[in-house]
């Protein structure tokens, strides 16, 4: 048992790309975290205003109500249209509009714009079914108080929803880590480039193997994380 043991150990000692490995796996991690963070950044003003302008709360002023209507279907179009894109398709469309914005298409900096289009209408749409999901009795309360539905939103509704909001930004985050290693396919770096230039096109099965293992765990770490960061505050 002993000599199967040393020879793992060797063996994993032996192994010639852990360098490119630690790499890719800050890449991974730097990529997802940027992305993440913009992502919350457009996706969650864009499930207010979504949840804003629904024909639930729009105003019974007919001009404003006009607005709302279109500023909804709109926003919902775009939404919609990005979310129908396939990511592979995405990033290929998006080449050059990614080296416009940031001045390369390769790397972590050039991953980064289309991870964020294409996470973005998905958090946008975890917090407008977030927000409608809540008791239409809290607004009728604060509207009863003198507030705005508006300040319903972002001074009640928001800050009592951070369970659930953070629920939403991990299974972001989790598919932010999957697109990543998608976006190998065009030189994005990370693991994803590492398994797509070693393990596909060398047909070097280690690396692909534990650039997958490597991903798996980043995956459980993050939706770890979240599940005890949800907890504590559910006990809050």
């Amino acid at each position: 048992m002993s000599g199967v043991l040393h020879s793992i150990w060797a063996h994993i000692n032996g192994f010639e790309y852990w360098p490119e490995i630690a790499q890719g796996t800050l890449d991974t991690l730097e990529m997802t975290g940027l992305a993440l963070l913009f992502t919350v950044l457009l996706g969650l003003p864009a499930g207010v205003i979504l949840f804003l302008c629904s024909e639930t709360h729009q105003s019974a002023r007919p001009r404003v109500r006009r607005a709302q209507i279109w500023t909804y279907r709109l926003l919902s179009f775009i939404v919609n249209l990005l979310r129908s894109i396939p990511f592979l398709i995405l990033l290929i469309l998006l080449i050059p509009a990614t080296r416009w914005i940031v001045g390369t298409s390769l790397g972590v900096t050039g991953a980064i714009p289309p991870l964020v289009l294409a996470t973005a209408p998905f958090f946008a749409r975890l917090v407008e079914n977030l927000l409608r999901e809540v008791p239409s009795g809290v607004f009728e309360v604060c509207r009863a108080m003198g507030a705005t539905t508006r300040q319903t939103v972002f001074w009640v509704v928001l800050p009592e929803t951070y369970s659930a909001l953070l629920a939403a930004i991990s299974v972001t985050g989790i598919a932010l880590i999957g697109y990543s290693a998608m976006s190998g396919v065009i030189g994005g770096g990370g693991l994803g480039d590492l398994a797509v230039r070693y393990g596909y096109q060398r047909f070097d099965t280690e690396v692909m193997l534990v650039t997958v293992a490597i991903l798996v765990l980043i995956v459980q770490i993050v939706q770890w994380s979240g599940d005890r960061l949800i907890a504590r505050l559910a006990h809050r």
